[in-house]
C-alpha cells in the first residue's frame, strides 16, 4: 500500500504521469498521527488547459468506439478493484482516516457503482418521433457530452470521484478529475492508475492535485468542458453553480445537508437508537447524508434518549487501523478544531451536553446535546463532525415545521410501527431523499441521487446520470418535399 503514494503522487496528464510545475507541493498527511504520506507539486493553469485539450482530442474516437468495446474496460476496472481491495481499503484508513467499516462501505459501494458504469456504456437509445410536416422524419440521438469536469470531495473520495468518472467515461465522453487536496491518491490518482490498467485510452481521463490558489477559476471557466460535476459545500457549490452559468455549462451539484432522523410515537426504540447512531456517526459524521438532527416525540423521549446516549457513550475513539475503532479523525486540524467550537456554542446557547466529548489532535469524541435553543443558527447548519442535536416534538406536525425549518433538504428517515404513516411523513418533507424505519445514509446505482434547496441541483445515478452526462440531438430528414412560403 505505501509504494501507491509514492507512485501515484504526480499528475496524470495525457495517458502520462508527469509532474506538476507550480511553485508549491501539496502534502498529503494521515489525519490519525500526521505521517507524511506524499508530496505533490500542484498543476498550474497551463496544465488545466493541456488535460483539458487531451481529453478533448481523445474523446472524439472514444465516442465512436463500439459501446461494447468501451464496457470491458468498465469490467477489468471491477476486477482490479476486486484484487486490490485490501490495498485500497489500507489507502482510505490512511489517508482519510477511515474505519475499517467506513473503508468496507466505500469499497462495496465503489464496486456497485462500476457495475452499473458497464450496462451504462449500452444504455443510450435514440428515438424516431413524428411529424405534423408530411414526408418528414425526426430521429433523437443521445450523444455524450464531450468532456466533464469532476470536483470531489475528501470524505468518500474514492466513491464520490469513481461515481461521476466512470459514468462520465461509459457514456462516451472524456473527463478531468479535481480531488480534494486532502485526498489526491484515494480521490485521484488512484482512480487514473485502475484505468491506465483497465486500458482506458491515454488522454481520456485526466487527474489534476492542484488548489484554487493556484489555479483559480480555470478548471471551471476552461472552454472545454461541457459539464461540471462537483460534490462538496453548499457555499462552494453555489460559486462553481454562479461560473458555470456565465460560461453556459451545465453543472451537476451534489451538496451539503442537514438531515433528520425522527422517531414517532410508535416507533421501535432500539431500532431508532442503531439506526440514529449510524447515521450520525459513520464516518465521523463527516458524511453530507448523516443525521445532524435527531427529532423524538416526547412521549418516548426518555426511553430513546437513555439508550441512545449509552450506545454513543460506547463507541470507542481511536485508531482507524483498529477493527474496534468506530470513531477515527477528522480529515484535518481545522474540522476537528470547527467542531469542538460548535460545542462549546451549544453550551454557551444553554444547551445540556448530554456526553461531551474531549478532543485530542484530530480526534473528536462524539457529543450528545439537547436543549439547544429552537432559534439557534447551529440548528440551520451542516455539521460535518460526530455531534449530534436531540430535539423533542409534540406529534407529527410539530415534527414536520422542525425537519424543513432549514435550507437543507438532501435525505432523512423516519421510524414508525405504521410503514404507510412513515410513507405520509416522508411525502411532506422537502428533500431529495427520504428513509421509512432506515438510517439517514445510503447510495445505490439506480436510483436518483441529490437533494432540495440549497442541497443541490440535479441528480446522479442510473437514468438521471446519463441524463447529467449526455445530451440529445435532432437531426431531421425530408424524405418528400417541403413547401417554402418564398
Amino acid at each position: 500500500m505505501s509504494s501507491y503514494f509514492s507512485d501515484l503522487a504526480q499528475q496524470y496528464i495525457d495517458g502520462e504521469w508527469r509532474p506538476g510545475t507550480g511553485s508549491w507541493d501539496v502534502i498529503d498527511f494521515n489525519p490519525y498521527n500526521d505521517e507524511k504520506l506524499a508530496s505533490i507539486t500542484v498543476a498550474t493553469v497551463e496544465e488545466v488547459d493541456l488535460a483539458y485539450r487531451a481529453a478533448a482530442r481523445a474523446q472524439k474516437e472514444w465516442a465512436e468506439t463500439n459501446p461494447y468495446t468501451r464496457r470491458a474496460v468498465f469490467e477489468r476496472a471491477l476486477r482490479l478493484v476486486e484484487d486490490r481491495e485490501q490495498e485500497i481499503a489500507d489507502l482510505i484508513i490512511a489517508e482519510l482516516g477511515g474505519t475499517r467499516v467506513k473503508a468496507a462501505f466505500e469499497l462495496h459501494l465503489a464496486k456497485e457503482f462500476l457495475r452499473e458504469s458497464i450496462h451504462l456504456a449500452l444504455r443510450p437509445e435514440g428515438r424516431i418521433l413524428p411529424s405534423p410536416v408530411d414526408g418528414k422524419e425526426n430521429r433523437v440521438y443521445r450523444v455524450p457530452v464531450g468532456v466533464v469536469g469532476v470536483i470531489s470531495p475528501f470524505n468518500f473520495p474514492f466513491l464520490l470521484s469513481l461515481k461521476s468518472v466512470a459514468p462520465a467515461l461509459a457514456l462516451g465522453n472524456g473527463v478531468v478529475l479535481k480531488p480534494h487536496q486532502n485526498t489526491p491518491i484515494a480521490g485521484g490518482t488512484l482512480i487514473a492508475k485502475i484505468f491506465e490498467d483497465a486500458g482506458l485510452p491515454g488522454g481520456l481521463l485526466n487527474v489534476l492535485v492542484t488548489d484554487i490558489a493556484e489555479i483559480g477559476d480555470a478548471f471551471l471557466e476552461h472552454p472545454v468542458p461541457k459539464v461540471i460535476s462537483f460534490t462538496g459545500s453548499d457555499k462552494v457549490g453555489r460559486h462553481v453553480a454562479t461560473v458555470c452559468a456565465r460560461h453556459f455549462k451545465r453543472s451537476v451539484l451534489e451538496l451539503g445537508g442537514n438531515s433528520a432522523l425522527v422517531v414517532l410515537d410508535d416507533a421501535d426504540i432500539d431500532y431508532a437508537v442503531d439506526a440514529a447512531v449510524f447515521s450520525r456517526f459513520v464516518h465521523q459524521g463527516q458524511v453530507c447524508m448523516a443525521a445532524n438532527r435527531v427529532l423524538v416525540d416526547r412521549s418516548v423521549q426518555e426511553e430513546f434518549t437513555e439508550k441512545f446516549v449509552a450506545k454513543v457513550r460506547s463507541l470507542k475513539t481511536g485508531d482507524p487501523r483498529d477493527p474496534q475503532t468506530v470513531i477515527g479523525p477528522m480529515i484535518n486540524s481545522a474540522q476537528a478544531a470547527a467542531i469542538s467550537g460548535t460545542v462549546e456554542q451549544a453550551i454557551a446557547e444553554g444547551a445540556t451536553a448530554l456526553v461531551h466529548g474531549g478532543t485530542t489532535n484530530n480526534l473528536v469524541e462524539p457529543s450528545v446535546l439537547t436543549g439547544v435553543p429552537a432559534e439557534s443558527p447551529l440548528l440551520q447548519q451542516e455539521v460535518f463532525g460526530p455531534v449530534v442535536f436531540l430535539i423533542p416534538f409534540d406529534g407529527e406536525e410539530d415534527a414536520v415545521r422542525i425537519v424543513n425549518g432549514t435550507p437543507y433538504g438532501l435525505s432523512g428517515a423516519v421510524h414508525t410501527g405504521d410503514i404507510e404513516r412513515g410513507v405520509a411523513f416522508a411525502k411532506r418533507i422537502d428533500t431529495g431523499m427520504f428513509h421509512v424505519n432506515d438510517g439517514t445514509v445510503h447510495d445505490e446505482p439506480i436510483v436518483p441521487f441529490g437533494g432540495e434547496k440549497h442541497s443541490g441541483v440535479g441528480r446522479l445515478n442510473g437514468e438521471t446520470t446519463m441524463e447529467a452526462f449526455t445530451t440529445v440531438k435532432w437531426i431531421s430528414i425530408q424524405h418528400g418535399r417541403s413547401g417554402f412560403p418564398f
